[in-house]
């Protein structure tokens, strides 16, 4: 990878925290349950071999808060000549799925964040979850001084860039009835930074100059910067391993009580730190391998890994496991930026990154929504929507936002009276629960869910039925009744809320006509598996309905599809995601559904006939090559682009193409845009991140490891 200067989050499982790291400057540090990086300095530096005194540091920080401004010009000529930052063509970066590391001079810095598999926690051991869930990253700091002359200071800390809304920092060691048990610095109770192994003294002061000039190890907690400074003598080679601790004690959440359920084993910050030095060594080796075995060798270009190792890493960051009064899980994945809770749209992204490392969080979710975010409500006669016509059961958006848990039936986000964004988004929310549900049958054979939510899937039939049309002689297999949710003049969205109207309006769209066609042979097979053939026969008739009426739409000429249907003339844009769909009989057990010579056939020749004409500059192609998801928005969304190309290889036949997957590269590190600094980022309007950053939808990139390659 030829890029060196991007963040990454390098997070624990499920403790919703980051040690944000990559972006030159004060635009990295420890964050804790935020939708950004934390914007501290960080500093990771070693003194010269040439000029005993003069530290050699990576470019991760700025200015120190509170300090600078009161210095006179020999003041600043002395912290000047105290360090030097590594240029540029001196800094070498290698970026994994569990290791990140910077190179420069004699000096290489590592961090090691898990990816492994999540246990269970209503089966699995005590210490099996301990092992995965620990609230903390490692660091690895190696030096060689194997050709030195003089024993050469290494550093790694870091400093506010406003100290008077931080806690303050302290020493571990200062513990009282503990004194001197933790080496390392804490700040408030729910960070704490420490050393693993060798000789390393701590240090709080106001800047880089009070804390690496004194020899002796300052007592005072005064001050907006910390460092852990260690020696390596001449003529040797040393590694240097840390603890990043992340803590949060208590009930975390309003609207329903929850803690994180590492609480269990960990009451403190302290605690984490002890269980890190006790056991640093062994997990260290297994955080270092991934933990399934799509993600150990895949067969993907450099351009292709760099998505994937990205997207897990910015994924990790948004996680959080908490647990409920009564001691039950609570899986979260939070909305990145946004920090919405479990958003249902994002849970059927993330359901195939899921259902290959930890099941169980997927029926975690489901059964979450099923519990308390589901509701009944009634759809609007599409000719006039004063009549209120019967609906049946739907999902909310979400769960809450930044730590609260909306009431029962309602979103943080859904709101009536609304044709665009915060609208309700009930149809395409019925169809990702189904199809959830259904991957995750399809992937668990879990005969106790089956059981518990037989009757619930059956109700997802007639939701969906009415939402077609109550009236079973005006069928047609798509949506085309907005939810008397939406209220007078309102009007349902899709996940593509910031679209136009080609992706998100939500009735008579291809694209939610795809999701209602996969979601119904979905049904037909989990319905007569039950034995209710009755309730199949209606749910193939529905399929069948929806496939021909996408079918019929299609533009004679160019074989293109409208993005919506039913206009007159048609709508001009022209839609990537028309294709989306064909992604879920291959994970609900109807592979038959794909066949081209099989009972879809037309409707999937038809979707590859609409791909090969949209795949082009002029429609859905931006001038770099990346791919632009409507034809009439330059609005584009990652997570969504790379499943279409799973769909557009894997089921359609369609190529690689190397140009898009570089154009994507640009986009997420262009630096002069500030994508950079977002780590992952979805929506890329106009080749600038300009919403859903620091996000986790993007592990929709599992599916590329998949693929059957050469």
């Amino acid at each position: 990878m030829d890029k060196v200067f991007f963040n990454a989050q390098h997070s624990p499982i499920g403790a919703f925290a980051s040690f944000t790291l990559g972006e030159k400057g004060p635009k990295g540090g420890f964050g804790h349950e935020i939708g950004k990086p934390a914007d501290q300095n960080i500093y990771i530096g070693l003194e010269s071999a040439t000029q005993p005194g003069k530290f050699e540091l990576l470019p991760f920080f700025g200015t120190a808060d509170g300090s600078l401004a009161n210095y006179t010009a020999a003041d600043l000529e002395r912290q000047t000549n105290l360090s030097r930052t590594f240029e540029d063509s001196e800094i070498k970066r290698n970026y994994t799925l569990t290791t990140d590391t910077w190179t420069a001079g004699d000096i290489s810095f590592s961090i090691v964040s898990p990816v492994l598999s999540i246990p269970d926690p209503d089966v699995a051991s005590d210490s099996d979850l301990q092992d995965v869930l620990l609230p903390a990253v490692f660091v690895e700091i190696d030096v060689d001084n194997s050709a030195g002359k003089h024993d050469r200071r290494v550093t790694f800390g870091f400093g506010s860039t406003d100290s008077q809304k931080d806690f303050a920092l302290h020493y571990l060691r200062h513990r009282h009835g503990e004194l001197d048990l933790l080496g390392g610095i804490g700040q408030g109770r729910n960070l704490a930074l420490v050393p693993l192994n060798g000789k390393v003294s701590s240090r709080v002061g106001f800047d880089l100059e009070a804390l690496l000039l004194p020899k002796e190890e300052p007592t005072t907690s005064l001050g907006g910067t910390a460092l852990l400074v260690s020696s390596v003598p001449a003529g040797q080679k040393v590694c240097l391993r840390f603890a990043v601790c992340f803590h949060r004690d208590g009930i975390v959440t309003s609207g329903m009580d929850a803690s994180y359920l590492y609480t269990r084993w960990w009451k403190s910050v302290r605690d984490v730190a002890k269980y890190a030095l006790k056991h640093h060594e062994r997990l260290v080796q297994l955080w270092k391998i991934p933990g399934s075995p799509l993600l150990t060798a895949p067969k993907l270009s450099q351009d292709q890994l760099f998505h994937l190792i990205h997207t897990i890493h910015s994924y990790y960051g948004s996680t959080q496991l908490l647990q409920l009064e009564d001691g039950k899980p609570f899986w979260i994945v939070n909305e990145g930026e946004y920090r919405m809770i479990n958003t249902l749209d994002l849970v059927i992204d993330h359901a195939f990154y899921e259902l290959a490392l930890n099941p169980w969080t997927v029926r975690n979710n489901l059964d979450a929504y099923a519990t308390t975010h589901s509701y009944y409500d009634d759809v609007k006669d599409p000719v006039n929507e004063s009549n209120v016509l019967p609906g049946g059961v739907s999902f909310c958006h979400d769960m809450g936002v930044a730590n609260h848990i909306s009431p029962p039936q309602h979103s943080a986000y859904e709101r009536p009276h609304l044709t665009d964004c915060f609208s309700y988004m009930t149809c395409e929310q019925l169809t990702n629960w189904t199809l959830v549900a259904a991957m995750y049958i399809a992937q668990t054979q879990d005969v106790d869910f089956v059981a518990r939510r037989l009757p619930l899937l059956k109700d997802c039939l007639t939701s969906l039925a009415n939402r077609d049309h109550p009236d079973t002689t005006k069928r047609r297999g798509v949506m085309q009744c907005d939810a008397a949710r939406t209220g007078a003049g309102g009007a349902e969205i899709t996940t593509y809320d910031s679209l136009d109207a080609s992706l998100g309006q939500a009735r008579e769209n291809v694209y939610i006509g795809g999701k209602c066609w996969a979601s119904y042979l979905a049904l037909e097979k989990l319905l007569g598996d039950a034995g209710d053939q009755e309730a199949a026969t209606l749910a193939r008739e529905q399929a069948e309905k929806a496939a021909k009426t996408m079918v019929a739409v299609a533009d004679p000429s160019t074989g293109l599809l409208p993005a919506i249907m039913g206009l007159s003339p048609p709508h001009p844009a022209r839609i990537i995601p028309a294709i989306e769909a064909l992604v879920y009989p291959r994970f609900t057990g109807r592979e038959d559904a794909l066949a081209e010579d099989g009972p879809y056939g037309a409707y999937v020749k038809a979707l590859g006939v609409h791909l090969r004409a949209v795949i082009r500059p002029d429609v859905c192609l931006f001038d770099s090559g990346a791919w632009k998801l409507s034809s009439t928005s330059t609005n584009s969304w990652l997570s969504k682009t790379y499943l279409c190309q799973y769909v557009a290889r894997a089921i359609l036949g369609a190529d690689e193409d190397p140009k898009a997957d570089r154009a994507h590269v640009e986009w997420l590190t262009d630096v002069a845009k500030n994508n950079s600094y977002w780590a992952w980022s979805d929506q890329i309007i106009d080749h600038v991140a300009q919403g859903s950053k620091y996000y986790p939808r993007g592990v929709t990139s599992i599916l590329w490891t998949m693929e059957k390659r050469k």
